[in-house]
């Protein structure tokens, strides 16, 4: 049976600020107060899952038994067919750097190269979102969704985070990149994906 968020106090499991935010203005306006993973320890858990669902099942189950609260995160990456869906889980590491930090220009020059390497274009691209909620007694939600493109190049735009400047969602003639933070929120897989938890976990009548 699904279960219904009713609680005072939800964590979001992250400790990236950017993400935080873009959370919180998914939201909007709610009667319950959110806040960041970075209240229970700066160290995310390590993320050994071969599926979205399960790396976020990890972040929302750890950070639930740091707070004791409700717990949502998240975890998202980039798919590219011509590359067999990489890098998709390990969206976050192809951008790390020899000194352990990441760094997503190396991660799209990574990208590039390895699509060079291939075909040509289009580069035909998904990036995909699943969401865990997550109760302190185990019981957990989850969503997922994804949102088509293609790979563009030379990269465009600079706003977003990651691999945005290379993404042009189909059906658009500019990039994440070079998109509004906020109008990208209502067309990205993580927006479409928190539209189908808010109507599944948080629309309920009393």
């Amino acid at each position: 049976m699904i279960r219904f968020f009713r609680e005072k106090n939800l964590v979001l499991a992250t400790r990236n600020e950017g993400k935080i935010q873009e959370f919180k203005h998914l939201f909007g306006k709610v009667d319950f107060t959110l806040l960041s993973g970075k209240n229970f320890g700066e160290d995310e858990p390590e993320e050994v899952e071969n599926t979205f669902v399960g790396n976020a099942l990890i972040k929302a189950r750890e950070t639930s038994k740091l707070s004791g609260y409700v717990c949502l995160a998240d975890d998202s990456g980039l798919c590219i067919e011509s590359l067999n869906g990489k890098p998709g889980i390990k969206s976050a590491d192809w951008a790390v750097n020899r000194f352990g930090k990441r760094d997503f220009g190396l991660g799209i020059n990574k990208i590039i190269k390895a699509l060079n390497g291939q075909k040509k274009p289009p580069w035909y691209a998904y990036f995909k979102c699943a969401l865990v909620l997550y109760w302190p007694d185990g019981h957990y939600e989850k969503v997922e969704a994804s949102i088509n493109g293609e790979i563009i190049w030379p990269k465009r735009g600079e706003n977003g985070h990651g691999y945005d400047p290379i993404f042009l969602p189909s059906g658009y003639k500019v990039t994440f990149g070079e998109m509004n933070r906020w109008e990208k929120n209502k067309i990205s897989h993580r927006g479409i994906a928190m539209e189908k938890l808010l109507k599944k976990c948080f629309c309920y009548a009393e």
